[in-house]
């Protein structure tokens, strides 16, 4: 690997480490940053040993304290070249709010979680509970979100692979970092997520891949197969494109996250606007409309901003506006339509207002308003007829 590449990787990790606030592992990874430029480039070298030494400690916070998540007294793996850890930690609280899933959803994962606590009882028949199963789906529908819900739920901990890490720079230390921290997860009952395993587990018949990453998928194929009932396997993927095909039926489960119904957007609209939510009931359906496509995260994540907005400005009606306008410009013609129609049912705004929001002119606008007007009528009437 030459110098610029080289430089990058470690960039990218310390980039990592920042962004998750692991202040220790920073710390130990600049130490070793600075033994590795002592002899190449002596200047950057003493400019982080000053930034090292100037630096607050936290004499209680170690290295991914395993103690702290996990019942295990074993260490977490560590990557030899890095020293970092291979496994990010989740205990979450059994009592925790559920991901928004859809009703298909939620059986399938209810009977996967019944079936493990059932373990002593299937055992009798001669079964054992679903071992691993593969989730699908696009980013931000709530597929680590689940994991961790259904870990909760079983009162174990979730240990994701970290990717960043276990995929090393030196050729032939990525499927021993595999080996090692799937080898960890079959020690204690947990619940160990693959996520983005399409990274791990491409087509082995990409030719713009390397030997290494194409053994990678053999070392998976057999894990999966081997998997004890002991434990819970989850994988994730927002490519399944990607994925080599003979890794599909050695899942027990496939689930697939779907975008959102609409029930599940007005659910996630009053569980994110938490005590705004009295003003926001008013355009429910409008905001419910504007989020029709959208992922659960992308929903909190509009709806959070525009609680800060409206923190700030204390206009509701104008924030929610403002939204109306910029959402209607990214909407194709007939979604125009339906926008303006539905505008013109469930707001005060003119018509001259809704045309000049969605584009729609007052014309088209009239004329679907009183199509609907008059099937509604016809509707009425016939219901009283009979």
């Amino acid at each position: 690997m030459d110098d610029n590449n080289e430089l990058k990787l470690d960039l990218v990790h310390l980039t990592r480490l920042a962004l998750e606030n692991q202040s220790e592992d920073i710390r130990l990874f600049v130490a070793r940053l600075v033994r590795k430029y002592r002899n190449t480039d002596s200047e950057l070298a003493k400019q982080m040993e000053l930034f090292l030494r100037n630096a607050p400690t936290r004499s209680n916070n170690t290295l991914r304290d395993t103690a702290k998540y996990s019942n295990s007294p074993t260490p977490l793996p560590v990557d030899e070249e890095m020293r970092l850890s291979l496994l990010k930690v989740f205990k979450d609280c059994p009592n925790s709010e559920p991901p928004l899933l859809s009703n298909d959803i939620k059986e399938l994962l209810c009977q996967l979680i019944q079936e493990r606590k059932q373990f002593r009882h299937l055992a009798t028949r001669g079964l054992h509970p679903t071992r691993s199963a593969i989730f699908v789906g696009k980013p931000g529908v709530g597929k680590t979100l689940t994991a961790r819900w259904v870990a909760a739920q079983l009162g174990v901990p979730l240990y994701v692979l970290d990717l960043t890490t276990v995929m090393s720079s030196l050729l032939g230390k990525t499927g021993n970092n595999l080996r090692a921290a799937l080898n960890f997860a079959k020690q204690s009952p947990c619940v160990l997520l693959l996520d983005e395993i399409d990274a791990i587990a491409k087509r082995r018949n990409d030719d713009t891949d390397i030997g290494e990453l194409k053994r990678l998928v053999t070392v998976v194929l057999q894990e999966v197969d081997d998997w004890p009932a002991t434990g819970l396997l989850l994988a994730a993927t927002n490519h399944p494109e990607l994925i080599d095909p003979a890794l599909w039926r050695r899942f027990d489960l496939i689930v697939e996250f779907k975008l959102p119904e609409e029930l599940a957007i007005k659910e996630a609209i009053k569980r994110f606007s938490g005590s705004d939510y009295q003003n926001f009931e008013k355009w429910i359906e409008i905001l419910t409309f504007i989020f029709k496509n959208q992922s659960l995260s992308d929903t909190e994540r509009t709806i959070h901003r525009l609680r800060r907005t409206i923190a700030l400005s204390m206009n509701y009606d104008r924030v929610i506006e403002e939204l109306i306008k910029s959402s209607a410009s990214e909407l194709d013609r007939q979604m125009k339509i339906e926008f303006a129609i539905l505008l013109a049912q469930q707001t005060h705004f003119s018509q001259r207002d809704i045309s000049d929001f969605t584009g729609v002119s007052r014309d088209t606008i009239r004329k679907y308003v009183a199509q609907l007007s008059t099937r509604t009528s016809g509707q009425h009437y016939a219901s009283k007829k009979i």
